[in-house]
C-alpha cells in the first residue's frame, strides 16, 4: 500500500441528460439477476480507488484490482471503495462476491436508469440515486450513483463521467478535517450523499439563470425561438423533477433510523439532507409554476400581437367601406345618372372620400381605437 496525496483525477466520458423514455430493450424477455449494462459506455477498464483511515491514519491507493480490496473487508477501519465504470459484469460479480453482496443488486447497479431508492438487506444498505453536474454551454449531466453502506465500509458507483462531487470529501479526510474521520461508515455515506443533494442546488442555479434568460427573451421580443427555448427548458426541468423527487423518500427512509448500520449520532445529518432536498424540491415546483406561466405569457403575446393586427386591418376596412360603397355606386353603367354630366363631379366626389376617411380616421384615434 502506499500513501498518496494526489487529488483524485479525471473520469470518463460525459453524457447530457438521459431522455425521458430510455431504451430497456437489451433488458427485454431476461430472467432477474441477468447483469447486463444498460447505459451508454462503449468500453475502458473499470477503476477502483481505496481510501482507507482512522482518526489517525489515512491508506491510499488508486488503479486498485478486486483483489487488493479483499484486505479492507474486515479491517476496523472506514473503507471508501469508489468504482468507475459499471459496464463490466465479471469485475462486479467478483466484489459482489467479496463483499457480499446480492446479485440482484449487481444487476441494479449495471441498470443505470434505476429511480432513486434505498433497500436494507440487513448486512449492508443499497442506496441509488442520480448525480447531477452543470457543465457550461452543455445543460446539465445525470449519472447514476449507487452506494453500498456495510459496517466499515462504503461501495460507490459511478458509471463514469468527467470529474465527481466527492473531491471536496476526499480533501476532508486527506486533511483530516472536522469529523470526518472520527465517524463511521455511516457518517462517510451521510458526507457522500450531502455532496450530491448539494450540487443538485448548482445544477438548479444554472439553471435559473437560463430561465431568467428566456424570460428576458420572451418580454423583449416573443418569437417562436423563444417557445422552443421555452419548451426545451420545460422538458430539462421534467428530467431535473425525475431525479430528484424522489431522493426525498429515500433520504426520509435513513433519517427514521430502521437500520442498525446507521448510528443514532448520524440521524441528524440525515434529517440535514432531508431538509436540503425539501429546498430543491421546492426550487423545481417554482421552476415549473414559472415556465407554466411563461408558456401563458407567450400564448397571450402571440394573441395580443395578432389582435393588434386584426385591429388595424378592421379600421382599415371600415374606413375603405364607404368610399368602397361610393366608387361602386358611380361605377354603375346607367346612362341617366345626374353627376356623370357635372363638370366638378370628379372633383366633388374625390373631396367627399378624402373628407369620410380622415374624418373617420380621427373618430377612431378619439375615441382611442387605434
Amino acid at each position: 500500500m502506499k500513501r498518496s496525496e494526489t487529488p483524485h483525477g479525471g473520469r470518463g466520458s460525459s453524457r447530457a441528460m438521459p431522455s425521458l423514455r430510455r431504451s430497456r430493450a437489451k433488458k427485454a424477455g431476461l430472467p432477474a439477476e441477468s447483469l447486463v449494462y444498460t447505459g451508454d459506455r462503449s468500453g475502458g477498464a473499470v477503476r477502483i480507488s481505496i481510501i482507507d483511515y482512522d482518526e489517525k491514519t489515512v491508506v491510499e491507493q488508486e488503479r486498485a484490482t478486486v483483489e487488493q480490496c479483499i484486505p479492507f473487508r474486515d479491517k476496523p477501519t472506514v473503507t471508501w471503495l469508489n468504482i468507475e465504470g459499471v459496464h463490466d459484469a465479471a469485475v462486479l460479480e467478483q466484489l459482489g462476491e467479496c463483499f457480499g453482496l446480492h446479485r440482484l443488486v449487481i444487476e441494479d447497479i449495471m441498470n443505470t436508469d434505476q429511480r432513486p431508492k434505498t433497500e436494507d438487506f440487513g448486512e449492508y444498505l443499497y442506496i441509488v440515486l442520480r448525480m447531477l453536474s452543470p457543465v457550461p454551454g452543455n445543460g446539465v449531466v445525470s449519472e447514476q450513483i449507487s452506494l453500498i453502506l456495510g459496517r466499515n465500509f462504503v461501495l460507490s458507483f459511478q458509471d463514469g463521467i468527467e470529474g465527481d462531487v466527492f473531491n471536496p470529501i476526499r480533501e476532508r479526510i486527506r486533511a483530516g478535517k472536522g469529523r470526518l474521520r472520527k465517524l463511521g461508515a455511516d457518517h462517510l455515506a451521510y458526507a457522500l450523499l450531502d455532496a450530491i443533494v448539494d450540487n443538485y442546488f448548482v445544477a438548479l442555479e444554472q439553471f435559473g439563470e437560463k430561465v431568467d434568460r428566456a424570460e428576458d427573451r420572451l418580454i423583449e421580443d416573443p418569437t417562436e425561438s423563444t417557445a422552443r427555448a421555452i419548451y426545451g427548458l420545460k422538458r430539462e426541468l421534467l428530467l431535473l423533477h425525475k431525479a430528484v423527487w424522489p431522493v426525498r423518500e429515500l433520504v426520509g427512509a435513513l433519517a427514521r433510523h430502521d437500520s442498525d448500520l446507521i448510528s443514532q449520532a448520524a440521524v441528524p445529518y440525515f434529517r440535514d439532507v432531508y431538509d436540503h432536498i425539501v429546498q430543491v424540491i421546492d426550487t423545481v415546483e417554482i421552476f415549473r409554476e414559472i415556465l407554466s406561466e411563461m408558456i401563458g405569457i407567450y400564448l397571450s403575446s402571440i394573441s395580443n400581437k395578432l389582435n393588434a393586427v386584426m385591429k388595424v386591418l378592421t379600421i382599415i376596412a371600415t374606413i375603405f367601406m364607404p368610399l368602397t360603397f361610393i366608387a361602386g355606386v358611380y361605377g354603375m353603367n346607367f346612362k341617366h345618372m345626374p353627376e356623370l354630366e357635372w363638370r366638378y363631379g370628379y372633383f366633388f366626389i374625390w373631396l367627399v372620400m378624402i373628407s369620410i376617411g380622415v374624418g373617420m380616421y380621427f373618430y377612431f384615434r378619439r375615441r382611442k381605437w387605434m
